[in-house]
């Protein structure tokens, strides 16, 4: 791993030469994550002019030690409990001779903006922009294996919920019971606040769990996250509770699945962001249901719930192989409830098999 490390601050590094940057202060948790695997909250990484140098803030009593890939990077940790690594690293630049150092503005607030330019007052601050995050778009080997593992976790805690008894039990009752399995399978834990709804509450987005229980007839929608090694997956079905769906539900629960479907045979390298949502959306437009879908009918996954690229109508760019989105079209019906149906799939050319598709509890309409 400490290559692969290397290797994408490597990247960054000729980024940031490309537009006049000697150095760079990369401060956004998952950012430093994705460039060295630092786990502290607080730290922050340094490119530097001579040196790269990760900064951790003062360890505090009892704190366990932080868990890092074997790596060559030099690491410093401040001993003053107050310290603000990222002003501690503007001040190393500065020192080290850099003129120039790039933040990332989107991250830092007014006020740690403000002491870094107190720090450091001849150090020209410039705007790192995303150049980070647009670099985590594409995933290399060990991290789309890390999202297979995630997506399998998530299956088998979903597959084995649903061999349970589930009428009676509350929405709240069944989140936690999820989340308690995607653990015990080896998850680093939810990624999300797990959802689930039952009858008016199913098919909402985001729906927070409450103590309504299961009942005969239901339409009950899950949607839950796992992490394995920092890397997030997600999937979420709907079912019918009872012997058999009503006639309205298979109306529905088809629409929402030819969406979904469309959204899926649209990922391919070349492809633009908002034509996967335009496939989705004119499906659910076309059976009059398109007014609950929300701003967009995807998104990226990774080391954040949700990364670029977004699959809405007003994004911009293309799809790359390589690169794991969420489809995940729904519909809600206000009072009788609703259809959600998420996966987690990585986008593929066609001559490797098209999309691969990582969440893989079935689809189908099951009575429960």
């Amino acid at each position: 791993m400490s290559e692969v490390f290397a290797t994408r601050r490597t990247r960054l590094r000729e980024c940031c030469a490309a537009v006049g940057n000697a150095a760079a202060l990369v401060s956004r948790p998952a950012n430093v994550r994705y460039l060295c695997g630092e786990t502290r909250p607080g730290a922050v990484l340094l490119l530097g002019p001579t040196e790269d140098v990760l900064l951790r803030p003062a360890a505090r009593a009892a704190e366990p030690a932080p868990t890092r890939p074997e790596d060559d990077l030099p690491v410093r940790e401040l001993t003053e409990p107050h310290g603000d690594p990222a002003v501690a690293a503007a001040d190393l630049a500065a020192a080290a001779g850099a003129a120039r150092l790039a933040v990332e503005e989107h991250h830092l607030t007014v006020d740690r903006h403000r002491a870094l330019r107190s720090a450091a007052p001849r150090l020209d601050l410039a705007d790192l922009g995303c150049a980070v995050e647009q670099q985590r778009i594409v995933k290399d080997d060990d991290e789309i294996a890390a999202l297979r593992i995630a997506a399998e976790i998530a299956d088998q805690a979903l597959g084995e919920l649903l061999e349970s008894i589930l009428v009676g039990r509350t929405e709240r009752h069944l989140a936690l019971e999820l989340e308690r399995r995607l653990v015990d399978h080896g998850a680093d834990g939810p990624t999300f606040a797990t959802s689930v709804g039952t009858g008016p509450h199913s098919g909402r987005l985001g729906h927070l769990p409450t103590d309504r229980r299961v009942e005969e007839g239901d339409f009950l929608t899950v949607c839950l996250g796992a992490g394995y090694r920092g890397y997030r997956c997600e999937v979420g079905r709907t079912f019918v509770i009872g012997t058999s769906p009503a006639d309205w539900q298979i109306e529905l629960y088809d629409v929402v699945f030819a969406a979904q479907r469309a959204g899926r045979e649209a990922l391919a390298p070349g492809t633009a962001y908002r034509e996967v949502d335009r496939a989705s959306r004119q499906v659910l437009a076309a059976a009059g249901c398109d007014a609950t879908l929300g701003a967009r009918v995807g998104h990226g996954v990774g080391l954040e719930n949700d990364e670029d690229p977004r699959l809405a109508p007003e994004a911009m760019g293309k799809l790359d192989a390589r690169v794991p989105v969420t489809v995940e079209p729904g519909v809600h019906l206000p009072g009788r409830g609703g259809v959600r149906i998420d996966d987690t799939l990585v986008v593929r050319p066609e001559a490797d098999g098209g999309p691969e598709l990582l969440t893989i509890t079935t689809k189908e309409l099951l009575a429960l």
